[in-house]
Protein backbone atom coordinates (compact mmCIF):
# COMPACT_ATOMS: atom_id res chain seq x y z
CA UNK A 1 0.00 0.00 0.00
CA UNK A 2 1.43 3.64 -1.02
CA UNK A 3 1.20 6.10 1.50
CA UNK A 4 1.55 9.52 1.16
CA UNK A 5 0.92 12.05 3.78
CA UNK A 6 0.53 15.73 1.98
CA UNK A 7 0.92 18.94 2.85
CA UNK A 8 4.31 18.84 4.82
CA UNK A 9 5.61 22.49 5.36
CA UNK A 10 8.49 21.50 8.20
CA UNK A 11 11.23 19.49 8.18
CA UNK A 12 9.84 17.91 11.31
CA UNK A 13 7.39 16.62 10.01
CA UNK A 14 8.54 14.99 6.63
CA UNK A 15 10.40 13.51 9.60
CA UNK A 16 7.54 12.37 11.47
CA UNK A 17 5.88 11.19 8.56
CA UNK A 18 8.04 9.12 7.61
CA UNK A 19 9.12 7.73 10.99
CA UNK A 20 5.63 6.73 11.02
CA UNK A 21 6.02 4.85 7.55
CA UNK A 22 5.04 6.83 4.75
CA UNK A 23 5.66 5.83 1.18
CA UNK A 24 5.42 9.67 0.01
CA UNK A 25 5.65 13.53 1.01
CA UNK A 26 3.65 15.77 -0.67
CA UNK A 27 4.06 19.68 -0.75
CA UNK A 28 1.49 21.89 -1.88
CA UNK A 29 2.01 25.09 -4.11
CA UNK A 30 -1.47 26.21 -4.67
CA UNK A 31 -3.16 28.66 -2.16
CA UNK A 32 -3.78 26.69 1.45
CA UNK A 33 -2.95 26.63 5.16
CA UNK A 34 -0.78 24.14 4.13
CA UNK A 35 1.21 25.81 1.40
CA UNK A 36 4.84 26.08 0.89
CA UNK A 37 7.05 28.48 -1.10
CA UNK A 38 10.43 26.88 -3.20
CA UNK A 39 12.79 27.64 -0.41
CA UNK A 40 11.28 25.93 2.08
CA UNK A 41 10.20 22.72 0.18
CA UNK A 42 13.53 22.35 -1.55
CA UNK A 43 15.22 22.38 2.21
CA UNK A 44 13.17 19.91 3.05
CA UNK A 45 13.72 17.47 0.27
CA UNK A 46 17.29 18.31 -0.25
CA UNK A 47 17.80 17.09 3.15
CA UNK A 48 15.77 13.87 2.76
CA UNK A 49 17.50 10.41 1.79
CA UNK A 50 17.20 10.11 -2.38
CA UNK A 51 15.23 7.17 -1.85
CA UNK A 52 12.32 9.28 -0.46
CA UNK A 53 9.69 10.06 -2.52
CA UNK A 54 8.36 13.64 -2.98
CA UNK A 55 5.60 14.63 -4.93
CA UNK A 56 4.66 18.34 -6.00
CA UNK A 57 1.45 19.71 -6.01
CA UNK A 58 0.11 21.96 -8.28
CA UNK A 59 -3.46 23.47 -9.05
CA UNK A 60 -4.28 24.67 -12.87
CA UNK A 61 -0.56 25.52 -13.30
CA UNK A 62 0.62 25.20 -16.93
CA UNK A 63 3.41 22.34 -17.41
CA UNK A 64 6.38 24.82 -18.57
CA UNK A 65 5.68 26.66 -14.60
CA UNK A 66 5.72 23.21 -12.87
CA UNK A 67 9.02 22.27 -14.83
CA UNK A 68 10.64 25.51 -13.73
CA UNK A 69 9.36 24.77 -10.13
CA UNK A 70 10.66 21.05 -10.10
CA UNK A 71 14.01 21.67 -12.21
CA UNK A 72 14.80 23.35 -8.49
CA UNK A 73 13.50 21.25 -6.37
CA UNK A 74 14.57 17.08 -6.92
CA UNK A 75 10.78 15.76 -6.52
CA UNK A 76 10.12 12.29 -7.70
CA UNK A 77 6.86 13.28 -9.17
CA UNK A 78 3.72 15.78 -8.91
CA UNK A 79 -0.03 15.72 -8.28
CA UNK A 80 -2.07 17.50 -10.56
CA UNK A 81 -4.80 18.83 -8.46
CA UNK A 82 -7.15 21.34 -10.42
CA UNK A 83 -8.73 21.10 -13.92
CA UNK A 84 -5.66 20.30 -16.43
CA UNK A 85 -7.84 19.07 -19.54
CA UNK A 86 -6.65 15.96 -20.66
CA UNK A 87 -5.14 17.44 -23.92
CA UNK A 88 -2.45 18.84 -21.67
CA UNK A 89 -1.34 15.46 -20.37
CA UNK A 90 1.38 14.76 -23.22
CA UNK A 91 2.49 18.57 -22.47
CA UNK A 92 3.50 17.19 -18.89
CA UNK A 93 4.80 14.19 -19.56
CA UNK A 94 7.24 16.04 -21.87
CA UNK A 95 8.10 19.00 -19.72
CA UNK A 96 8.35 16.41 -16.84
CA UNK A 97 10.21 13.43 -17.95
CA UNK A 98 10.19 10.56 -16.14
CA UNK A 99 8.62 11.88 -13.05
CA UNK A 100 5.61 10.24 -11.85
CA UNK A 101 2.41 12.22 -12.64
CA UNK A 102 -0.44 11.84 -10.53
CA UNK A 103 -3.66 13.42 -12.20
CA UNK A 104 -6.43 14.03 -9.28
CA UNK A 105 -10.39 13.54 -10.62
CA UNK A 106 -12.51 15.01 -7.75
CA UNK A 107 -15.32 12.23 -7.60
CA UNK A 108 -18.45 14.30 -7.21
CA UNK A 109 -17.64 15.47 -11.12
CA UNK A 110 -17.38 11.84 -12.13
CA UNK A 111 -20.61 11.23 -10.42
CA UNK A 112 -21.99 14.36 -12.84
CA UNK A 113 -20.45 13.94 -15.42
CA UNK A 114 -21.22 10.16 -16.29
CA UNK A 115 -18.07 8.60 -17.58
CA UNK A 116 -17.20 10.37 -20.17
CA UNK A 117 -15.25 12.85 -18.12
CA UNK A 118 -13.37 9.80 -16.49
CA UNK A 119 -12.93 8.67 -20.00
CA UNK A 120 -11.03 11.56 -21.80
CA UNK A 121 -8.26 11.45 -19.27
CA UNK A 122 -7.94 7.63 -18.82
CA UNK A 123 -7.42 7.98 -22.85
CA UNK A 124 -4.45 10.01 -21.49
CA UNK A 125 -3.14 7.45 -19.60
CA UNK A 126 0.21 6.45 -21.44
CA UNK A 127 0.84 10.07 -19.83
CA UNK A 128 -0.05 9.38 -16.83
CA UNK A 129 1.01 7.56 -13.65
CA UNK A 130 -1.64 7.17 -11.45
CA UNK A 131 -5.73 8.84 -10.93
CA UNK A 132 -6.51 10.01 -7.38
CA UNK A 133 -9.97 10.42 -6.71
CA UNK A 134 -10.88 12.84 -4.30
CA UNK A 135 -13.87 14.59 -2.24
CA UNK A 136 -12.83 18.14 -3.54
CA UNK A 137 -14.62 21.43 -5.66
CA UNK A 138 -13.38 23.80 -8.05
CA UNK A 139 -13.41 25.61 -4.79
CA UNK A 140 -11.76 23.81 -2.56
CA UNK A 141 -9.70 20.96 -4.52
CA UNK A 142 -8.28 19.80 -1.63
CA UNK A 143 -8.15 19.66 1.95
CA UNK A 144 -12.40 19.00 2.62
CA UNK A 145 -11.55 16.46 5.22
CA UNK A 146 -14.72 15.27 3.59
CA UNK A 147 -15.14 11.68 2.60
CA UNK A 148 -16.49 11.47 -0.61
CA UNK A 149 -19.43 8.89 -1.66
CA UNK A 150 -17.47 5.97 -1.55
CA UNK A 151 -19.77 3.08 -2.45
CA UNK A 152 -21.44 5.30 -5.29
CA UNK A 153 -18.02 6.01 -6.75
CA UNK A 154 -17.14 1.80 -7.07
CA UNK A 155 -18.13 2.05 -10.82
CA UNK A 156 -15.61 4.03 -11.31
CA UNK A 157 -13.03 3.21 -9.14
CA UNK A 158 -13.08 -0.31 -11.29
CA UNK A 159 -12.73 1.30 -14.11
CA UNK A 160 -9.72 3.24 -13.01
CA UNK A 161 -8.15 0.21 -11.44
CA UNK A 162 -8.13 -1.28 -15.14
CA UNK A 163 -6.17 1.51 -16.96
CA UNK A 164 -3.74 2.39 -13.92
CA UNK A 165 -3.26 2.46 -10.39
CA UNK A 166 -6.03 4.07 -8.08
CA UNK A 167 -5.23 6.75 -5.41
CA UNK A 168 -8.00 7.64 -2.86
CA UNK A 169 -7.92 10.43 -0.74
CA UNK A 170 -10.89 13.20 0.80
CA UNK A 171 -11.88 12.76 4.64
CA UNK A 172 -9.65 9.49 5.62
CA UNK A 173 -8.28 9.01 8.97
CA UNK A 174 -7.17 5.77 11.12
CA UNK A 175 -10.80 5.15 11.79
CA UNK A 176 -12.39 4.79 8.24
CA UNK A 177 -8.86 4.59 6.22
CA UNK A 178 -9.82 0.44 6.04
CA UNK A 179 -13.17 1.32 5.15
CA UNK A 180 -12.64 2.82 2.79
CA UNK A 181 -9.75 0.21 1.40
CA UNK A 182 -11.79 -2.48 1.46
CA UNK A 183 -14.56 -0.69 -0.74
CA UNK A 184 -12.43 0.90 -3.64
CA UNK A 185 -9.24 -0.93 -3.34
CA UNK A 186 -7.04 1.58 -4.40
CA UNK A 187 -3.15 1.38 -4.61
CA UNK A 188 -2.71 3.87 -2.65
CA UNK A 189 -3.97 6.34 0.06
CA UNK A 190 -3.38 10.35 0.56
CA UNK A 191 -4.29 12.19 3.23
CA UNK A 192 -3.45 15.69 4.84
CA UNK A 193 -6.38 16.74 7.27
CA UNK A 194 -7.17 13.25 8.93
CA UNK A 195 -3.14 13.37 10.54
CA UNK A 196 -3.01 17.01 11.65
CA UNK A 197 -3.65 18.49 14.99
CA UNK A 198 -4.22 22.18 13.04
CA UNK A 199 -4.36 22.88 9.09
CA UNK A 200 -0.29 22.18 8.15
CA UNK A 201 1.19 20.61 11.35
CA UNK A 202 1.22 17.17 11.66
CA UNK A 203 0.16 15.20 14.85
CA UNK A 204 2.59 12.07 15.60
CA UNK A 205 0.48 10.07 16.75
CA UNK A 206 -2.18 10.45 14.24
CA UNK A 207 0.34 9.55 11.24
CA UNK A 208 1.42 6.04 13.75
CA UNK A 209 -2.44 5.13 14.01
CA UNK A 210 -2.85 6.29 10.13
CA UNK A 211 -0.48 4.23 8.44
CA UNK A 212 -1.06 1.57 11.13
CA UNK A 213 -4.67 1.21 9.96
CA UNK A 214 -3.93 1.03 6.38
CA UNK A 215 -1.15 -1.23 6.65
CA UNK A 216 -3.55 -3.11 8.40
CA UNK A 217 -6.54 -2.83 5.88
CA UNK A 218 -3.97 -4.04 3.27
CA UNK A 219 -3.31 -7.22 5.13
CA UNK A 220 -6.72 -8.04 5.40
CA UNK A 221 -7.40 -7.65 1.68
CA UNK A 222 -4.55 -9.91 1.06
CA UNK A 223 -5.91 -12.52 3.27
CA UNK A 224 -9.34 -12.54 2.17
CA UNK A 225 -8.04 -12.45 -1.16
Amino acid sequence: MWIKICGTTTMEDARASLAAGASALGFIFAPSPRQVDIAVASDIVESLSRDVETVGVFVDEHPRRVGEIVSQIPFTGVQLHGDEPPELMKEFRQTLGGRQIIKTLHAADLLESGEEKLASYLAKGAYLDAILLDSGSADQPGGTGKPFAWEQVQPLAAKIRAALPLIIAGGLDADNVGQAIAMLEPWGVDVVSGVEYEPGKKSTSKLRHFVAAARQAESSGKQSG
